[in-house]
């Protein structure tokens, strides 16, 4: 489907009062520092916005008073340490899109939800450019697609969502906004020497992004089929990223020259340590707070309640050392080796190395601006392989699996017995 998508009005959005000169200087933390230059991506969507001046001046108006709060991403990136909180502002883009929202959630594609987006995901010359894009776009039925992408180097999915839902706090004149708490920096100080290093440069090959939905009333079919004596109770995070994974590895292996014998495969599972660490941190702690532990196998038989284990197994395994010494005299040398480990996985070709980021549970439909919660929460096409995003569905209870891999396992994906069995390929977003 041909999707027009007409840029109308760009405009730089400043805090609606200046920094103070004493936060002007914002120390990112080792996590931060260990992030490449990347967006981080989200689009929500109204079904009825029909005043568009009036949407477009609250969105403009309350963002400039939510950047007073979370004023570093007024900034610019100085280097690998800091943030000059210079209040140079945000981009704010209005757009008019020549058809109906209708038209975009029948059968979303992932590469027509890309335009709406104000901005690549991928981004190597982050120094000047704006930490923070949005961008409005405005459908003729009246429906409306609110495109964010917040850098990384500031923002995981939790700091995302806080600031999704302050922004719509204030939209629509909310007396209890949950604020930034900007305590990272100070428990997870910068390293000095990681302040000159080139910028982490994702391998980038060409892929496709597909969308799988997994519906929650499979939910419960698919916990009980990945259950056994080792996990008996698996969560659904648990349970969905086992399938698609054993969907995934399987097509790869099909598609490989086996010869030299199998690869190995390592799931690297992206985990929130704010609620890990003791105290336990709130989410509105800003900035990120994400690791990963790895689960892998070398069997190519695989087996979903084998994969349940692994990924069990990969956290119980190496979670509780590594929270010691993240508090402790040795967490800045554990978590770059943790990083340097990320980075070999990524280099090695005997592996089938992919990432999984669990969005489930994050208040992403509570974004109401004034004009009701999102009908929709969605990410867009990614440009990196073996990525796994899961996302709840409206209800809060199904998972929506945004996987991305190259066309030749994608394929083999769409279809995989199991994996159809329990989810469904691209199905209406109009819930």
């Amino acid at each position: 489907m041909e999707v027009k998508v007409q840029i109308v009005r760009r405009e730089t959005i400043k805090p609606s009062s200046p920094t103070p000169a004493e936060l002007r200087s914002f120390k990112l933390s080792l996590f931060d520092q260990l992030n490449p230059n990347l967006y981080t991506p989200l689009l929500l969507y109204y079904a009825d916005c029909r005043n568009l001046d009036q949407t477009t001046g609250r969105l403009k108006s309350s963002l400039s008073k939510t950047l007073i709060h979370f004023y570093p991403l007024a900034g610019r990136i100085t280097n690998n340490l800091s943030i000059e909180c210079n209040d140079e502002g945000a981009e704010f883009i209005e757009a008019e899109v020549g058809c109906c929202l209708s038209d975009i959630l029948t059968r979303p594609d992932a590469t027509v939800l890309e335009r709406f987006l104000p901005v690549q995901i991928y981004h190597s010359n982050a120094r000047d450019a704006p930490l923070l894009l949005v961008q409005a776009n405005f459908f003729k039925c009246g429906g409306l697609v609110i495109g964010a992408c917040v850098s990384h180097k500031l923002t995981d999915a939790a700091t995302l969502s806080t600031f999704i839902n302050a922004w719509a706090g204030e939209a629509r004149g909310s007396r209890e906004i949950v604020l930034p708490e900007y305590r990272l920096s100070s428990m997870f100080p910068p390293v000095d020497y990681l302040s000159s290093l080139p910028t982490v440069d994702m391998p980038r090959t060409k892929c496709i992004t597909g969308r799988f939905v997994i519906q929650s009333s499979r939910i419960a079919a698919l916990k009980a089929r990945a259950a056994s004596d080792d996990v008996p109770r698996p969560t659904a995070v648990e349970a969905v990223t086992a399938l698609v994974w054993k969907s995934a590895a399987t097509a790869s292996w099909k598609n490989s020259d086996l010869r030299s014998g199998p690869k190995q495969t390592v799931l690297a599972q992206m985990v929130n340590l704010r609620k890990r660490v003791y105290p336990p941190l709130p989410n509105n702690s800003a900035g990120n707070m994400v690791t990963y532990f790895k689960a892998k196998t070398e069997e190519t038989e695989l087996k979903l309640q084998a994969l349940v284990f692994h990924l069990r197994n990969g956290i119980r395994e190496r979670q509780q050392q590594y929270i010691e010494q993240l508090l402790g005299e040795h967490g800045v040398p554990a978590t770059l080796e943790t990083a340097r480990d990320y980075g070999v996985l990524l280099a090695n070709e005997r592996v089938n190395f992919y990432s999984c980021s669990s969005w489930c549970k994050f208040p992403l439909y509570t974004a109401d601006f004034g004009w009701g919660k999102p009908t929709w929460a969605s990410v867009a096409n990614a440009e990196f392989k073996n990525i796994i995003v899961l996302m709840n569905t409206p209800d809060g209870e199904g998972i929506e699996v945004w996987l991305t891999l190259s066309e030749a396992d994608m394929a083999l994906c769409g279809h995989d017995e199991e994996l159809l069995e329990f989810a469904s390929v691209n199905p209406s977003a109009e819930y």
